[in-house]
């Protein structure tokens, strides 16, 4: 049985019309009878997390696997706040989250009465589109409830927001089945056959093309940079930009060297990062680029050439190179353990790095793609959007991630949906260890206690209360080995090891 909440069977029924397998949700009473209906549903797989921070970084993950929407459900009142974070991540990462929070009767807002907030519009311009359903008394008011689902289930290129207001009593569960609601399907605009081919022909009728994307990686390209330095000779005059954030400063400085840059993304938004753009073209960015390779491989370029010697020359210098015991010795034997992985079970795992110390280090050692919340470049999530992509997957999925991520968002392992597959790499310095890269803050004595948040904490406990295999390393040889532990072994729970590193 169904609850008995009109417009909340209108849009599960939608939900279900639209595609949508997947849902995270969360703990409350306001949205217990959404929480049932997706239950209930036999199209709908739910997934509960408690912390609401942690469970929008969760569906993020999911929508990263998946390349589908999914749904991330809160009660009201702050509830819906702590979505913030994940929600504005999602949003430039163009990902697919569908945000629905019950709510209050409106005429309950600011009246004093419990967990009631103005809940329309709270996320902004962070998502693409924003709808407060009715509670419906007739049936043109059915209509408008079964419009607004649809134009936000619409929307595939962004996150959006269904708030859902709900009056007592709450819970009612007498409705045999959903009702047959109509959907209004979309065909976006993407970029023409003839369209494709054109950008094709400037990149290869070039002098000096280069073809770049952002997020998730660029491995090596900032310490082929750094090698260059003010050679002319490999400045770029045409860019082809697939979107995504870029990691490096150095490389953002770089291109702006470039006489002009053509940027494809699938949602024909103007981002002018390296200040050099000149053509915007909507599409999907992974079709342009396969087109680009595919021809390159046809007609090589003198200039595409030249700077793969180059990546080539940097890799094996980085290949030879020998490190102490360090994070990014870690770092380094963890990627070419993956690659051995990959080259004996054909496929390779997901990796997902945390934002800051981990991220740099990927793009210095990253053997193939890797993922980032790298949208507003946050630490918060991490562990969470990496766990959500494990729940969907079977295959291991693994996270690197420094200590100030990790303990931020420990309640990412507070989970029962967590299987073995799921396996973190931490890289515990006792602070946030980037922090002493900044010029002229080691002058101040605040620096290790008040702006790196120096401590002296280990993740045992946390692992031992979340079922959680665990291991720590404290050399180079522990470490190897724990690192062929964590990437080799069979397990039923998630792995965790812990590189401790001195100060």
């Amino acid at each position: 049985m169904y609850c008995n909440k009109e417009n909340v069977n209108i849009l599960t029924a939608l939900l279900v019309k639209h595609g949508i397998r997947h849902a995270v949700v969360c703990p409350g009473s306001r949205n217990a009878a959404i929480v049932h209906n997706l239950n209930e549903c036999p199209d709908i797989q739910c997934y509960p997390v408690t912390d609401e921070r942690s469970a929008g970084f969760y569906a993020l993950g999911m929508t990263q696997a998946l390349l589908q929407p999914v749904v991330v459900c809160v009660t009201s009142g702050t509830a819906l706040l702590n979505l913030a974070p994940a929600v504005a991540e999602a949003f430039y990462q163009h990902r697919p989250l569908v945000v629905v929070s019950a709510d209050r009767p409106q005429q309950w807002i600011d009246q004093l009465d419990g967990q009631t907030l103005p809940q329309p519009d709270a996320l902004g311009r962070f998502v693409k589109k924003a709808v407060t359903l009715v509670e419906p008394r007739d049936d043109e008011e059915h209509w408008y409830c079964n419009r607004l689902v649809n134009e936000a289930l619409m929307e595939k290129r962004g996150p959006v927001h269904i708030n859902v207001p709900i009056s007592e009593p709450l819970f009612s569960f007498t409705t045999a089945l959903l009702p047959d609601e109509r959907k209004i399907d979309f065909t976006p605009a993407e970029a023409s056959n003839i369209t494709l081919t054109h950008v094709c022909r400037m990149f290869l009728q070039a002098q000096r093309p280069m073809l770049i994307a952002g997020q998730p990686m660029n491995p090596l390209l900032e310490e082929a940079v750094l090698r260059v330095k003010d050679d002319e000779a490999y400045v770029p005059d045409f860019v082809l930009y697939t979107g995504g954030s870029i990691v490096s400063k150095h490389v953002k400085r770089f291109l702006r060297k470039a006489k002009e840059t053509w940027a494809v993304n699938l949602t024909g938004e103007v981002n002018d990062t390296f200040m050099n753009l000149t053509h915007v073209v909507q599409g999907d960015p992974e079709v342009v680029a396969d087109l680009v390779r595919f021809n390159l491989e046809e007609m090589p370029h003198p200039f595409v050439q030249k700077w793969q010697s180059l990546l080539t020359e940097v890799r094996q210098q980085k290949e030879a190179e020998v490190l102490p015991y360090s994070q990014a010795a870690a770092v380094k034997y963890f990627e070419q353990q993956c690659s051995v992985v990959q080259t004996v079970a054909g496929s390779q795992p997901t990796v997902q790095y945390a934002n800051s110390m981990a991220i740099r280090l990927a793009n210095i050692y990253s053997h193939s793609k890797v993922f980032c919340n790298r949208g507003v470049n946050g630490i918060e999530g991490s562990l969470s959007t990496a766990a959500g992509f494990s729940c969907v997957t079977d295959d291991r999925v693994f996270c690197v991630i420094g200590d100030l991520s990790f303990f931020y968002d420990q309640n990412a392992l507070w989970n029962q949906n967590l299987k073995g597959n799921f396996r973190i790499l931490l890289l515990n310095n006792g602070k946030g260890v980037i922090f002493d890269n900044l010029p002229g803050l080691d002058q101040s004595p605040a620096r290790d206690r008040f702006v790196a948040a120096q401590h002296q904490t280990t993740a045992e406990g946390i692992c031992r209360q979340n079922r959680v295999a665990y291991r720590q390393a404290t050399d180079m040889d522990s470490m190897k080995e724990g690192i062929d532990w964590l990437v080799s072994a069979d397990s039923q729970c998630p792995m965790l090891l812990e590189v401790m590193l001195s100060q």
